[in-house]
């Protein structure tokens, strides 16, 4: 219950944030790796707890759906950004590694939220339109163990 407090307040202050000067869709296109990794993070981790009493798998399909410009986006971006670095062919092959990476990583859990705390996250950012917030909340939650407000936990 203790975690389940802490992650509502986090991710309330977590959208609070706001970065003067700076579009949503510049956010977007610089955080485009980790909105794309966010995803399929909640994806994983969705499927891996749907068994259990902290399925989250209908917040995670409002969350798609609340984020799919967003989301597009961010793919869209992050296959552009490897395709002038890599070619068609090596944006592919990247993409794919970064997919099967990140399943292979969250298939066993999340390093340090369990079911209940990923779905709270997961129905906050449904609740919540804001690609910064979601860029901020990618780079905290795709780290190997807490940091910033998550450290204080």
């Amino acid at each position: 219950m203790k975690l389940s407090k802490g992650v509502a307040a986090v991710t309330a202050i977590l959208s609070a944030i706001s970065l003067p000067g700076v579009a949503q869709a510049d956010v977007v296109t610089e955080n485009a790796e980790n909105i794309r990794k966010l995803n399929i993070m909640l994806m994983v981790t969705s499927l891996r707890c749907r068994t259990g009493r902290d399925d989250f798998q209908a917040d995670y399909n409002h969350f798609t759906r609340a984020h799919l410009t967003t989301l597009n986006r961010a793919g869209n971006e992050l296959t552009a950004q490897l395709t002038r670095r890599k070619g068609a062919r090596g944006a592919k092959m990247e993409l794919d590694r970064i997919g099967v990476g990140m399943a292979n990583s969250y298939g066993v859990g999340h390093p340090w939220l369990d079911c209940a705390a990923l779905k709270q996250v997961t129905h906050d950012l449904a609740g919540n339109r804001d690609a910064v917030n979601l860029a901020a909340t990618a780079d905290d939650l795709l780290s190997s163990r807490p940091r910033g407000h998550w450290a204080a936990r």
